[in-house]
């Protein structure tokens, strides 16, 4: 499909006929695989910080953020001119597992940022450009490392989409790895929520590991995410990922930090871990790390470290680009205390959702840390769902029991959201919970703008399917 005459006249000036004629063509040209573009029907042109401007003149404020990777937002000046220093410096843009000053400035602030202790005895491995080969990397890792083969993960679970990701995600259609009950609140699988389900979930994954008879044989390694982000921004309790690390430690099983989405300053503190202060044997690291480039690496304890030359490996592992833009992006985070900022600025965001929680009945549920936010939509007419509680144990509470998942209605809101000039993305089992994931640079004025267009949209939402019955 050819661009019209007209079509290519107004490119730079922001029309409909550009804005339609681009879509058009990406509809007829594109996989069926594509997923964002479904939902966000949008062709940007330019972007600054939180904002996108459209080829059709609109302008949004994105909260999807890159599925979380822009730390900084679109463009930041810091990002820019990072990149432009090694453009303008002749130095080679792909250089493989070679050493290079732009990676040994890379690795080292990297290492400036890791819980205490860990780089002191770590190795870091860049593995290729996105999130999942990092995860693939750490999964045979400790499996060359301790000679077993199982891996144990946990419902709600997503760590990428390579076959060895996807087996250890939450949606694996073949069951190739344990899996374990994740502790949360809102539906709790043992019906009790609160500090009680994560002693229960605790307490089956000891069972599991311990019971000769569990049909889990001694696993290489347990990999978790300290916040669930498409699993629904769960996030784990503090004590609960400190009883992992003990489990994990007592047995010799290796404990991988999935820290993709997390990490960063994401949500609240650098890395997610640091919240409750454990020290893993693997994290996984991606995203935001690369400054809005592809980069992903593993960093990881050296006594791990037995792998042969070449055993694993990648071709664009030496994005010289990226470990630019990520350099600048770790130190910026670090040096302007933008973790400490998203844990301000986070809680009060939470708060006042709070409040769109109390006053609509669709709005189920709130949780979320730092600026990985999650608002989970129901159906409010739907019966509490009694499997989300048990069979009525102690304490239930028919009034305050989870009401059914309503993705129809998240979808909605999603909508909703964006005819507003506001991009959120959508997660959680069912696809039922609107995701906030703005820039760590967003600025209050624009936190306020932000929750006026998602109240706005909710009422919309809500008032449609009302009327609609």
């Amino acid at each position: 499909m050819a661009v019209t005459e007209s079509e290519a006249d107004s490119t730079h000036r922001g029309t409909p006929a550009v804005h339609e004629g681009i879509l058009r063509r990406q509809s007829a040209r594109e996989s069926a695989a594509r997923t964002y573009a479904r939902a966000l029907p949008i062709v940007p042109v330019r972007a600054r910080g939180l904002t996108i401007e459209g080829a059709d003149g609109r302008r949004y404020l994105d909260c999807l953020s890159g599925a979380g990777a822009l730390a900084l937002g679109h463009n930041h000046p810091v990002v820019l001119e990072a990149i432009r220093k090694v453009l303008d410096s002749g130095a080679p843009l792909s250089v493989l597992d070679l050493a290079t000053p732009v990676k040994d400035a890379f690795i080292t602030e990297l290492f400036r940022t890791l819980p205490a202790g860990f780089a002191d005895r770590a190795r870091v491995q860049f593995c290729g450009p996105a999130g999942t080969d990092a995860v693939e990397a750490a999964l045979k890792l400790v499996r060359a490392a301790t000679g077993r083969a199982g891996i144990l993960a946990f419902t709600g679970a997503y760590h990428g989409m390579t076959a060895g990701a996807l087996a250890a995600s939450g949606g694996a259609p073949d069951l190739q790895v344990g899996r374990l009950p994740y502790p949360q609140d809102y539906r709790c699988p043992f019906g009790v929520g609160g500090p009680r389900g994560a002693e229960l979930a605790a307490r089956w994954t000891e069972s599991v590991l311990d019971d000769p008879k569990s049909g889990v044989p001694r696993p290489a390694g347990m990999i978790l995410e300290p916040v669930q982000g498409e699993g629904g921004v769960i996030p784990a309790p503090d004590d609960w990922l400190r009883r992992m690390r003990r489990i994990t430690a007592d047995r010799s099983i290796p404990l991988i930090a999935d820290e993709v989405q997390t990490g960063v300053g994401r949500t609240g503190a650098f890395w997610a871990v640091d919240h409750s202060g454990i020290t893993p044997d693997v994290m996984v690291l991606s995203k935001a790390i690369g400054g809005s480039l592809p980069l992903a690496v593993i960093v990881y304890r050296e006594e791990l470290d037995v792998w042969q030359p070449g055993a694993h490996a990648g071709t664009f592992r030496g994005n010289q680009l990226a470990m630019a833009a990520g350099t600048a992006t770790l130190a910026y985070v670090r040096e302007h205390g933008l973790a400490e900022r998203a844990a301000t600025l986070g809680a009060r965001m939470l708060t006042r959702l709070g409040e769109l929680q109390n006053q609509f009945a669709c709005v189920g549920d709130v949780r979320g840390r730092g600026l990985m936010i999650g608002v989970e939509l129901v159906d409010p007419a739907g019966a509490s769902v009694p499997e989300a509680r048990g069979s009525e144990p102690d304490g239930w509470d028919s009034t305050t029991a989870p009401h059914p998942a309503d993705p129809e209605l998240a979808a909605a809101v999603q909508r909703e959201c964006l005819d507003r000039g506001l991009i959120v993305e959508l997660g959680g089992r069912h696809n039922s919970v609107v995701r906030l994931l703005p820039p760590l640079t967003i600025s209050d004025e624009q936190a306020s703008a932000v929750l006026d267009r998602l109240a706005d949209a909710v009422t919309a939402a809500d008032r449609d399917r009302q009327r609609t019955g």
